[in-house]
């Protein structure tokens, strides 16, 4: 079976223990190099996990002609250079959310990768969980009638994160906002296949030139006239992700949605005569999402089919980023 042979832009932390098992794992993609600011410590990651080039330049990955594709896993301020060079060495990129800093660099990153005849695709990985799936499902299919508002909440302790640069607004851009409100931004365009009209944000403490709000709330309008809602932060005790949706029929709910490899209870309280509602719930078994997803884009390059998370997503989830940042800024 032919296989996309991968290079890791960025090989820290998350890349060593999520994306490049990961790449192992998928049936169809192979790890063949990597790339550390500093070369030693780049040769020494490669021989450990038996990855054939290592590298300390960018611009030497991408030239490589054992490499098909990338896996851009670097902090946020370097993602549109890094797609850019990639692009125009004519490699498939695989970038990781948020796509980039601002609206601007979005643009650029799909320019480049149009020009230069490769493929783009953002790193939205919950879009492929069987949960989230069957949650669109159902309320595509009207089960749970007219769809009022939806509600999303992503935290963790970040303190604890060997993400020190998350707090870094140079290098983050933003704060959860960016990093883990996005997921929730994403997942809730997703699932009500609308577009957002109106954003209306509150982040504190307001960030800075330097440094990055630890808590955001997003009020969201949507262009069919449901309510969305995100809060996600930085300074929590416990990591949790949590969806409700509202219907006129029905409520749908999970806790953990954005997780993987395990088994996630999704919970319907549907109309009756009774104001507790009539209760079920399906226990929807989610794999390893970032095997998914290297998958799903090695399959694409292989077939010649286009990415099912383009660019464009990232664009319009940058958009909306933008937007509620550029509110905390002015508060």
């Amino acid at each position: 079976m032919k296989r996309i042979r991968y290079g890791i832009i960025g090989f820290g932390n998350f890349a060593e223990k999520t994306i490049a098992p990961a790449i192992r794992a998928s049936a169809n993609s192979e790890l063949v190099a990597i790339q550390k600011r500093s070369l030693q410590a780049a040769q020494e990651r490669a021989s450990q996990y038996r990855v054939p080039l290592a590298f300390d330049s960018v611009k030497k990955l991408v030239d490589h002609p054992d490499v098909d594709a990338v896996f851009i896993v670097s902090a946020n301020s370097a993602h549109c250079l890094e797609t850019i060079a990639a692009a125009k060495a004519g490699k498939h990129v695989l970038v990781e959310k948020p796509m980039a800093m601002n609206v601007k660099e979005c643009e650029l990153m799909i320019s480049a990768c149009r020009e230069n005849d490769v493929r783009l695709m953002v790193g939205h990985m919950v879009r492929l969980s069987p949960l989230v799936v069957r949650m669109k499902e159902i309320v595509h299919s009207g089960r749970i009638g007219n769809i009022a508002a939806i509600k999303t909440e992503f935290i963790y302790n970040a303190r604890i994160s060997q993400r020190s640069w998350v707090f870094d607004q140079k290098l983050a851009g933003g704060g959860p906002l960016f990093d883990i409100g996005v997921h929730c931004l994403d997942t809730m365009r997703f699932i009500l296949d609308d577009e957002i009209v109106s954003v209306k944000s509150w982040l504190a403490p307001l960030p800075t030139s330097t440094r990055t709000e630890s808590t955001a709330a997003v009020v969201l309008g949507f262009s069919k006239g449901t309510s969305g809602s995100l809060f996600c932060s930085y300074s929590s005790p416990i990591r949790r992700s949590f969806i409700e949706i509202v219907g006129t029929e029905g409520i749908l709910s999970a806790v953990d949605f954005t997780r993987s490899s395990l088994t996630i209870p999704l919970n319907f309280i549907q109309l009756s005569n009774t104001e507790e509602g009539a209760r079920s719930v399906e226990q929807i078994t989610v794999p390893n999402l970032y095997v998914e997803e290297v998958s799903t884009f090695s399959d694409c390059l292989l077939n010649g089919s286009p990415p099912i998370i383009p660019g464009n997503v990232g664009l319009v989830n940058q958009r909306i980023l933008d937007e509620a940042l550029r509110q905390g800024f002015e508060s």
